[in-house]
């Protein structure tokens, strides 16, 4: 009986003193400046074309189909 408790305390030990793997707050972080990241590259995105290539899209569009001169 003594034998199997100090087994069982040992092996509680050795868990507790193990450094490897990765932990929940790790992948959380990495996780969240995924999602940032994510959302700055659309916004960049978003910016460009709404202000950059959509008015310029439309302008050229729009001479396309100008029937009257």
């Amino acid at each position: 009986m003594r034998i199997s408790a100090a087994k069982k305390i040992w092996r509680a030990r050795t868990k507790l003193a193990e450094t490897s793997g990765e932990g929940y707050v790790d992948t959380a972080i990495k996780i969240l400046i995924a999602v940032v990241l994510g959302a700055l590259l659309l916004a960049g995105l978003y910016a460009l074309f709404n202000d950059t290539v959509l008015p310029t899209l439309v302008e050229r569009v729009e001479e396309m189909f100008n029937y009257a001169g």
